[in-house]
């Protein structure tokens, strides 16, 4: 297939999904029934559910996964605080959650509502694999990942970010923001890296969804002058991490990164460090959690704050215990 040459199966799924950019759970059976138009037009073919995923849902019933089933929306997990949208990147989970269903389990254990979703179980999920594939596969593979959004959005958990690899080729990084569209994201996040932000800059163009680069603790944004990654693409921006900084800067601030960039900032990573690079449990460390979740409350930003577990979890405790402790400081903070 030639790239933006003709109207492609691709081309008309981007259609399709830019007629519905506010998807929630109730439209998505207006969106199913564009689906079943768009296959059948000669642009694509149908393919029957995958024996795999079959195989995969009856494990998971076989093994007792079953996703809570909630009676009204005031049941639903809520993680926005006073106006501060707090969530979780689900890398947090990586100990004991490789699917979609249990990553939304954890989530929901939780109270998280919020989330920043690594490309592993929607990979599993939709059954992406990268390499050479068909159209009709692609588009069967974004059917798949809408369905994984209403599975989400029933059980009252946003999709605003995910995290999965833009791949070598243009035909995969549009791919990457179709998925985006496809689960409903704002944003599109990966590693600090300027050759792949001017690749990547005219496609964040087109979809207006954005790229959030995230730092570690040798690539921070630059502080005394305009950080010249953002001249790349008006839909460029950070994936402040505010515990690296702590750690990359040996102790400074990293709320002045806030104050001079916050209309540039696609979400945060929260976690506690130390000046000389520790991991520790939220509170025992240097960086200003507290702080800087009650500027965002007073400043009223909408950017969501993400809780990262990267500190070593107890003997005893699991990923959704000490998620669930992140939660609550979050929460007791901003009261």
């Amino acid at each position: 297939m030639k790239f933006g040459v003709q109207k492609s199966c691709w081309e008309a799924l981007t259609f399709q999904l830019q007629n519905a950019p506010g998807l929630r759970t109730d439209d998505f059976s207006a969106i199913s029934a564009k689906a079943a138009l768009l296959r059948r037009s000669r642009f694509m073919t149908s393919h029957p559910l995958s024996r795999r995923h079959f195989l995969g849902t009856a494990l998971a019933t076989a093994t007792g996964l079953s996703l809570p089933r909630f009676a009204s929306a005031a049941e639903k997990p809520n993680s926005v605080f006073n106006g501060v949208r707090v969530g979780c990147i689900t890398y947090s989970y990586r100990s004991m959650a490789k699917t979609a269903e249990e990553t939304l389990k954890a989530l929901v254990e939780d109270g998280l509502s919020e989330t920043e979703l690594m490309g592993g179980p929607t990979q599993l999920f939709a059954g992406i694999k990268g390499g050479k594939i068909t159209d009709a596969e692609r588009e069967q593979q974004i059917a798949k990942c809408v369905e994984m959004r209403k599975m989400f959005n029933d059980a009252g958990v946003n999709i605003h970010i995910h995290k999965m690899g833009f791949g070598q080729s243009n035909e995969e990084i549009e791919f990457n923001f179709l998925v985006a569209k496809a689960l409903g994201c704002t944003a599109v996040t990966t590693e600090r890296n300027a050759v792949l932000a001017a690749r990547v800059a005219p496609f964040a163009d087109k979809h207006k969804i954005w790229v959030g680069f995230h730092n570690h603790t040798n690539n921070l944004p630059e502080m005394d002058k305009f950080d010249a990654i953002l001249d790349l693409g008006q839909y460029i921006g950070f994936n402040l991490d505010i515990g690296h900084y702590v750690a990359g800067t040996k102790g400074k601030s990293p709320i002045p990164v806030l104050e001079k960039y916050h209309s540039r900032i696609t979400n945060l990573h929260l976690k506690d460090r130390t000046a000389d690079g520790g991991n520790v449990e939220w509170g025992k460390g240097q960086t200003p959690i507290k702080e800087v979740l009650q500027l965002m409350k007073k400043e009223k930003w909408t950017f969501p704050a993400e809780i990262e577990l990267e500190y070593k979890i107890p003997e005893g405790s699991t990923a959704v215990a000490e998620v669930k402790k992140c939660v609550k400081y979050c929460r007791e903070a901003l009261a």
